[in-house]
């Protein structure tokens, strides 16, 4: 799992945890089915981008393009 899809799914999970939710409450908070929650908590490489910022929207949050980081740092 790369570095970016590494941030994603643990940003995510984390912020699930600290609002106390289940991976079956936040599939029903989001709208999104609890297989897609899961993957994306386990790193899937691919999945469709309105589909995450429908689940990172319910934390104010959306995922955006960014100058790539280097990883020779």
């Amino acid at each position: 799992m790369g570095i970016v899809m590494a941030n994603l799914s643990n940003t995510i999970k984390q912020k699930r945890k600290s609002f106390s939710l289940t991976q079956e409450q936040l599939s029903l908070k989001s709208g999104l089915g609890l297989r897609l929650i899961r993957e994306i908590e386990q790193g899937k490489t691919s999945m469709r981008m309105d589909k995450v910022n429908q689940l990172l929207a319910l934390f104010g949050m959306e995922l955006i393009a960014a100058p790539k980081q280097s990883t020779n740092e």
